[in-house]
């Protein structure tokens, strides 16, 4: 606790300093932890890829990721996340971690359930670990919630996801990098040679792993874009497995066969502040490439 404690003196002091430096004070404060948090950011994207069925040109994926509930995110914030998101008409919903701050501390779960069970997406909602949701013997807790809110949870395994046609991907989940046994080989081991497929880690640094695999696309979360970026300079703190890829898209591996997009998520921990880094919501959509 002492530990925590420091680091968080530190970053507030850091961020006292930065935003004086530029001449914010005070007005910096109020953006970065009253403004900035509640600008959501939405970006689209298209995967391509000549794997994917011609049955799938056009399904819609969206991504959220870091939501942090407890931790300066509240269940009213979250209900109007939901509803932003099923206004978007997913095909797919994917979370990649994070749900609460801290599992064993948060005494909302009652009322979340039914939150995250409106998410509606007719081929499926799907999950995967980060490490605050194994944080403070919070596994066991974080599973039964998206179990009982009709996700899958993708624990170091594949789904796959079907068409009436009978064409197919593969979704793949893998454990968090810092309190996990993230496993990909194991996820891969149900998936057909030549079927496109997409990872989901919530540690990003581990698209330098899942690039050595016949693994096509990776969607992350966990660094939070860095949370407060400063100018010219970058993030402040990256987190332990989201230093070399903070946010955006990127190509990885030798052949860069591997694209990952890193989502900056939605809540906040440790300080309350975003700056320069918006929560965001990512919008996918599958196109099969000749």
């Amino acid at each position: 606790m002492a530990k925590k404690q420091t680091r968080r003196t530190f970053l507030r002091r850091s961020l006292g300093s930065v935003l004086t430096l530029l001449g914010l004070s005070s007005g910096g404060f109020l953006y970065a932890n009253r403004i900035e948090p509640s600008l959501l950011d939405i970006q689209e994207l298209q995967i391509k890829h000549p794997l994917i069925p011609k049955s799938f040109d056009g399904i819609k994926l969206v991504q959220f990721s870091d939501t942090h509930l407890g931790f300066q995110y509240n269940l009213h914030q979250f209900t109007k996340l939901v509803k932003k998101i099923n206004s978007l008409q997913p095909d797919i919903i994917l979370f990649t971690g994070d749900l609460m701050d801290e599992p064993n501390q948060y005494t909302e779960i009652n009322r979340l359930m039914p939150i995250l069970k409106s998410l509606h997406a007719p081929l499926g909602k799907y999950c995967i670990f980060g490490n605050h949701d194994h944080g403070g013997y919070g596994s066991d807790i974080y599973r039964n919630i998206m179990v009982n809110s009709d996700f899958s949870v993708l624990l170091n395994e594949s789904a796959p996801v079907k068409m009436s046609d009978g064409s197919i991907i593969y979704l793949l989940g893998i454990d968090d990098a810092m309190l996990g046994n993230p496993n990909l080989p194991l996820a891969l081991k149900n998936v057909p040679n030549n079927t496109f497929n997409i990872l989901l880690s919530h540690a990003p640094d581990l698209a330098e792993t899942a690039a050595q695999y016949p693994v096509y696309w990776q969607l992350s979360g966990h660094s939070h874009g860095g949370q407060i970026k400063i100018p010219l300079l970058g993030a402040l703190v990256t987190p332990p497995f989201g230093q070399l890829y903070p946010e955006g898209l990127y190509s990885v591996g030798d052949d860069s066969h591997l694209s990952l997009y890193v989502n900056r998520g939605i809540g906040t921990t440790r300080l309350p502040f975003r700056f320069l880094s918006k929560p965001e919501l990512t919008i996918f959509t599958l196109r099969p490439e000749k």
